[in-house]
């Protein structure tokens, strides 16, 4: 078998960690204290399931965590999930990872604490979120943004619409376009279908297109597309708890800021430790109040209340308000799926968003890093060339490429390639892959 993970906490979080780790073939032990939440998840993967509470040793032994590579601890209790992490490295699990909540404890300073008790990462995913959507603010005209290596290589998607230049295109036929040195399409999603582009691929209307470039090229996709580029200075955020908060305490330094909630006790607690956000108590289902408080005058709308279905109702009336920018958190995962194709910018979803985080720190040897897009069934991986194999022998277009994948961008010393058909790698090369999970296997192949 593969390498050992145990997972403590098997909600939509556990549930989509195990998702993930299952792909790779690894042995993954998920615990629980609710029995049918366990044989839901055994139904739809392949893993192992004990039922019981991780913080007791008993149930810690019987789930092998002495021969764990990874113990995550990712239930909804905050406490369960730091005695359990720092038990099972006591029993010798070699690294472990425990999800909070507590604002202070994420404090740069305070992480010792956590290492002196044996939890080798604290992850909290409202605090993930929250930045996450501070990044998509900063890069309004996208609807995601990957970076890579500090930004030398960026990833963005957009969708396009009737008016954009590369609609009933096919690809061949653009890359004449001196532009196409510096970016590439790498990915398309239509409908629910996610295809890794080829030279005959047509471009629709509707499609969700994901670009690479180097860092200066960023604009000149915008100026491919003719997309106009607005800048982000009003922001109008619906909700009042953890998440709300965090994402007002992130943005209030750059943007202005107007916060609604309907929750009157909640809002003086927000506007006790908010300096610059202006904070309504109000019923943000309420689409006069939101126009009364300056709907129509906003750039952008984030929409982190607790319920999914009036984050994406009020995040489309924003955009029928003329709002630039609707990010709406959802829980469901069903729903993340269809957010594009019904006009909402961009969804977040805080548990996807950290379950990325972990598997970053999970990949051991050549894979560096390996991030998902929302709603997007392809992953990026990146590989490091270690030795002369075959893939330093031959150009790109000569290896074989399972036609589910692709070599997005090449990191050669200081230098970002974006590869075509000619491309030789040579050692020491970092190569980003974008994937769809059937073509792991080839890949793993090629690359080891």
């Amino acid at each position: 078998m593969g390498m050992k993970i145990v997972i403590a906490g098997a909600g939509d979080m556990g549930y989509h960690l195990a998702e993930q780790l299952s792909f790779d073939n690894k042995d993954i032990v998920l615990i629980d204290t609710d029995k049918d939440v366990l044989d839901n998840v055994a139904s739809h993967l392949d893993v192992l399931t004990i039922v019981g509470d991780s913080t007791s040793l008993e149930v810690l032994k019987n789930a092998n965590v002495q021969d764990a590579a990874m113990l995550m601890a990712v239930t909804t209790s905050e406490k369960t999930n730091i005695v359990t992490a720092a038990l099972a490295k006591q029993l010798g699990a070699k690294r472990v990872i425990a999800r909070v909540r507590t604002h202070d404890y994420l404090l740069p300073d305070h992480e010792v604490y956590f290492n002196q008790i044996g939890i080798d990462n604290i992850i909290s995913p409202t605090m993930l979120c929250s930045s996450e959507i501070k990044r998509m603010l900063k890069n309004s005209s996208f609807t995601d943004v990957f970076e890579f290596e500090e930004g030398k290589l960026n990833v963005v998607g957009i969708t396009l619409d009737q008016y954009s230049t590369l609609v009933n295109k096919k690809i061949s036929d653009m890359s004449t376009n001196p532009i196409f040195e510096d970016i590439r399409i790498i990915a398309i999603v239509r409908g629910q279908m996610t295809i890794i582009p080829r030279g005959n691929t047509i471009i629709r209307n509707n499609d969700h297109v994901f670009f690479i470039s180097n860092k200066k090229a960023v604009e000149s996709i915008l100026d491919l597309l003719g997309q106009k580029k607005v800048t982000v200075t009003n922001v109008m955020i619906i909700g009042g708890d953890d998440m709300a908060y965090a994402t007002a305490l992130k943005l209030e330094k750059e943007y202005r800021v107007t916060l609604i909630h309907k929750d009157k006790e909640r809002c003086k607690w927000l506007s006790e430790r908010l300096d610059n956000t202006l904070v309504i108590n109000g019923d943000y289902k309420n689409i006069e109040l939101l126009i009364e408080e300056g709907l129509e005058e906003m750039q952008a709308f984030i929409s982190v209340t607790e319920s999914s279905e009036t984050n994406i109702i009020t995040s489309l009336t924003a955009k029928n308000h003329g709002v630039y920018k609707a990010i709406a958190h959802v829980d469901t995962r069903e729903y993340i799926h269809i957010s594009h194709s019904i006009g909402v910018d961009s969804l977040i979803n805080k548990k996807l968003v950290a379950a990325n985080q972990i598997t970053r720190f999970l990949r051991k040897g050549n894979v560096e890093a390996v991030s998902g897009i929302h709603g997007v069934d392809a992953e990026f991986i990146q590989y490091v060339i270690t030795k002369n194999n075959r893939v330093t022998r031959k150009s790109l277009k000569d290896l074989h490429f399972p036609d589910t994948a692709i070599v997005a961008g090449v990191i050669r010393g200081d230098e970002v390639f974006i590869p075509d058909g000619d491309f030789m790698l040579q050692i020491d090369d970092k190569t980003i892959v974008l994937a769809l999970p059937t073509a792991k296997t080839a890949l793993e192949k090629l690359f080891h």
